[in-house]
């Protein structure tokens, strides 16, 4: 009743069992934040209404979604509720870590351990298109283990673009997926089903072997060529301890041709899955090298997560009620060491970044400067022509 005079939904009330901590992560519609449940850590997702306005479906049916979904390897639904301006929707809080980042503490990793994460991986992708779920964003960052124990299961998270078809046979035509885990199908704007989540696994796959990835252009068209052709090369530095059976699967799975490409559950029955064939290689030494790189990467993110952050804070219409961090700088720089555990080895300790990473940064910030003077160049440049020709049709006439 309380709830009802302030003009709060009845669901409401739901939100005092929680108590709201750090922020782990934001996107375009909102943010996640951790918080203590009656029964222990939850991640909570908060969505901003006037962001969704007109496409409250899509938030409606992650929650349909979600609900149906249970499988060990698939993070689970616990629970709702909505406010004046935001949704909330409440899942399990995977604390383990992400896959190459754990991969990273261990003193060994195998092409056999390799192929039986994989395997776990894979269930849940068949388990989801068993019940007509494309995923639509599989990569290494929303595979993360349940917990901290060396002998915990991995969980695939972020169902936010994820879509449930209505038939096995329906086709989506919205962009989704992740720069250089995208199925070719995704980029060129065609419609696309299941085998998206096919072509993104073997990627992961790939690149859980070498320590790179398959298709390495940096821009979108060029990516769109190197995919579409599919040429994949096992250069022999970094593959000529694989096992030829860990290359067949992954030539199954990056086939341009979505019809071409291997369902989950032929996949599944492949047999390097069996873990026989696959050799005791150990990959460490290119997963390290791989994280080295991908930690510069974090550096450009922090900015970008921040920025995020701040938008979204400016955007919250219920000061009474206030869901988004007062400081997004600190609230960014929180949100990656909860993803990723080591990452304050790499900024140099919490909320200082190293000099490689500011370095990084810079040059990407400079390169943005660069692109924008260079694109207000040429449209003054097209202006110019445009009033010529209006002023030289004008002396004709």
């Amino acid at each position: 009743m309380f709830n009802r005079l302030q003009g709060q939904p009845e669901s409401y009330e739901r939100k005092a069992k929680y108590r709201f901590g750090r922020t782990l992560g934001a996107g375009t519609y909102g943010i996640v934040r951790e918080a203590e449940s009656p029964n222990g850590k939850v991640a909570i997702k908060i969505i901003l209404k006037k962001n969704v306005k007109g496409n409250e479906g899509m938030v409606l049916d992650e929650l349909d979604m979600l609900q149906r979904l249970k499988h060990p390897h698939i993070v689970k639904f616990v629970d709702w509720f909505e406010s004046r301006d935001k949704y909330y929707i409440v899942t399990e809080l995977a604390t383990g870590g992400e896959l190459f980042d754990r991969i990273c503490e261990k003193g060994k990793f195998t092409e056999k351990d390799a192929s039986q994460t994989i395997k776990q991986i894979l269930g849940a992708v068949d388990y989801l298109h068993g019940k007509n779920v494309v995923h639509r964003d599989l990569k290494p960052e929303n595979l993360l283990y349940q917990t901290k124990d060396p002998h915990s299961d991995l969980v695939l998270a972020d169902f936010g673009i994820a879509k449930m078809l209505d038939t096995k046979d329906e086709v989506l035509t919205t962009m989704a997926g992740s720069f250089g885990y995208a199925a070719p199908e995704v980029m060129l704007k065609k419609g696309h089903g299941k085998p998206v989540d096919m072509w993104s696994m073997g990627v992961i796959t790939y690149t859980l072997l070498c320590g790179y990835s398959p298709f390495r252009s940096e821009n979108l068209q060029d990516l769109i060529d190197e995919c579409s052709n599919a040429n994949v090369v096992f250069h022999e530095r970094y593959w000529r301890d694989v096992s030829n059976d860990a290359k067949d699967f992954i030539l199954h799975l990056l086939r341009p041709d979505p019809e071409d490409r291997w369902t989950s559950s032929q996949a599944l029955k492949h047999s390097w899955l069996s873990g026989e064939n696959a050799t005791e290689h150990n990959l460490l030494p290119e997963i390290k090298a791989y994280m080295a790189k991908a930690r510069l990467r974090r550096g450009i993110e922090l900015v970008k997560l921040t920025n995020r952050i701040e938008a979204l804070k400016i955007q919250e219409d219920d000061p009474e009620n206030p869901d988004f961090p007062e400081d997004p700088s600190t609230a960014a720089t929180e949100a990656q060491s909860a993803h990723y555990p080591q990452a304050e080895q790499s900024t140099g300790g919490k909320g200082r970044l190293s000099r490689a990473v500011k370095g990084a940064i810079f040059r990407e910030v400079v390169l943005a400067k660069v692109r924008e003077m260079k694109e207000k160049e040429q449209t003054e440049k097209v202006k110019e022509e445009v009033e010529r020709e209006a002023k030289r049709k004008s002396f004709n006439s």
